[in-house]
Formats: structure tokens, sequence, C-alpha cells
């Protein structure tokens, strides 16, 4: 990986954000419905809304609110919501922890436990065990997010074992590790939808490696299983699932929205969803700029990791 290359890569990364905030402000900006109709009520006056406009910044050209609105998200005056005057960075803050935590502890998962069953469905090709996970790993790939949390909702949190909440609220201000029975539910969606995808890459991954010239040589060599597979097979196999991890936290991100909806969970995926049902644009596109921007970071991530594999 050459210095030229991610310098290149990195200004299109910024080139691609500008203009996903310009899509941004313009789709957000063309929903239906007047806003500051929408705050005041179907009651007041006409008089009384184009005042409010007037205060928002709303009569002004298309391409002056964009320039006041990316200034502020430069330097982090990203308005206050229209919803209950609160502080944008405010909300978005606490609600962006929320989701981070969700990611991050999901990840933490799924990296080892991807690795360990993809490497033991790998080792024991054509068994019982192998057709199992990838008959498995085919059908969880294939369901969407919410569906199967539905699912855990139904097994879980119901009836049928009820021993978790089914709905992942958490008061304003508490931190989510404080409620460790909300998060599991959340967490183990995220985690078995990874985990599926990325076992069945790293099974793949480590069948290419065990079947190397390198690791044939190692056998002849005599070798024992042991430090063939631990000091040979394991270590690339591994690093070749890197891009595809970097890829799978990108998709975690995404999922990350249809998980907490599904769940109530106070993240950004819930504040993307109110904030349109109650057209609240500064905090639907603080929101949505975050999530797009952190699913850009590890695609770039993705990237690097795959140009580094092929240069070694």
């Amino acid at each position: 990986m050459t210095v030229p290359w991610l310098v290149r890569r990195l200004l299109l990364g910024v080139l691609v954000l500008v203009l996903v905030s310009v899509l941004l402000f313009v789709v957000t900006q063309g929903l239906p419905g007047d806003v500051a109709r929408i705050i005041l009520g179907k009651d007041a006056t006409a008089g009384q809304v184009a005042g409010l406009r007037r205060q928002l910044g709303l009569d002004q050209p298309l391409v002056e609110q964009y320039w006041h609105w990316l200034t502020g998200v430069l330097t982090g005056q990203m308005g206050k919501s229209l919803q209950n005057g609160q502080s944008v960075v405010d909300i978005v803050g606490q609600r962006m922890l929320n989701s981070f935590f969700l990611g991050f502890t999901s990840m933490v998962l799924i990296l080892p436990l991807a690795v360990l069953v993809g490497v033991l469905s790998a080792y024991k090709r054509d068994s019982v065990l192998d057709k199992v996970f990838v008959a498995v790993s085919s059908l969880f790939t294939a369901l969407p997010a919410f569906v199967v949390g539905m699912l855990l909702i139904a097994l879980f949190a119901t009836s049928v074992f009820g021993v978790l909440p089914g709905v992942s609220t958490i008061p304003p201000g508490d931190m989510p590790w404080w409620h460790p029975a909300e998060l599991v539910l959340p967490i183990t969606t995220l985690t078995l939808m990874g985990v599926m995808y990325l076992g069945r890459l790293v099974r793949a991954s480590f069948i290419d490696a065990m079947d190397s010239e390198y690791v044939e040589m190692a056998v002849l060599k005599g070798l024992s299983s042991r430090r063939i597979l631990f000091r040979h097979a394991l270590p690339n196999a591994v690093a070749a699932s890197l891009p595809a991890a970097s890829l799978v936290a990108a998709v975690t991100i995404t999922g990350v929205v249809v998980v907490e909806y599904v769940y109530s969970y106070p993240g950004l995926g819930t504040a993307v969803v109110s904030a349109v049902n109650s057209h609240d644009l500064p905090v639907m596109q603080a929101c949505v700029l975050i999530l797009a921007t952190a699913y850009y970071v590890f695609n770039l991530l993705a990237d690097v990791f795959a140009v580094m594999g092929r240069s070694r």
C-alpha cells in the first residue's frame, strides 16, 4: 500500500461525504409538510407560520440554508431540535454513545466467535457439524435483521421462555451498561447476524489456507497438526478475513438502526425514526450523517486491509 493511494482514497472519501451531505439535505428538505406548520399546529395563522419560518431560516434560498447547516456541522453547532428545542449535539451525543456501545460490544463478540466457528467448521469439513453450520449460516444471511429480532423476542420475551425484556428502554442520562438485561437481545441479534456471515468467510479462507502449498510443505516436513494449524493456516486465514471483518463492522452500523427500532433502544436508529415522524430536520440530518460517516470509515478500513493483504 502506497501513501499516495491512501491520500487519494481519503480525498475521494471527503468528496463522497460532501455529496452525501448535499443529497441528505436536499432529500430531508423535500419531505412533505411545512415544518413551521407542523410545529405550530393546524390552528396557527399564516402570519405566525411565516414568522416562524423566518426565525428558523426556512425562508432563505436552499443553497444558503445548506451552507449554514454545513458550516454548523463542521464547527459542532448543529442547531436545535425542532421538536423540543434541545441542542442537537446533546441529543445526538447520548444517542451516539448508546449506538456505539451496542455496535462495539457486538463486534467484540462477533470477531472471536466467527473465527472459532469458521475454523472449527473448516477443520471438520464435510462433517455433520460443517453441514449444519453452512445451512444455518445461509439461513441467517438470508433473513433480515428485524426478522431475527422478532424471532428472539418471540422466544425469550414472551410466554415461551419470558426471561428477557423485549423492549430495551434505557432512561435518559443512564449508561447502557447499567442495564445489562435490556442489552442481551439487541446484542444477540447483531452478533448472530455477524457471526453467521463472517464465520462462512473465515471457513472459506481457512479451507484455502489448508489446501495451500506452504501447508502441504509443512506436512511433508513432518510438522505436527497443532503447529500447522496455529502457526501456518490460522494466521493466514484470519489475515485474509480482515477486510471482510471491516465490512461486517460497516454492516453492523447500518444493522444497528433496524435493531434499535425493533427493541426501542434509544440510539441513533430510533432517533432517526422519531425525527422523521416529527419532521425534526436537524436531528434527522445529524443522525444520518453520523451513520454515513461511520459506514464510510469501516469501508475504508476494509479497502486498506485488502490492499495490505495483496501486497504481502
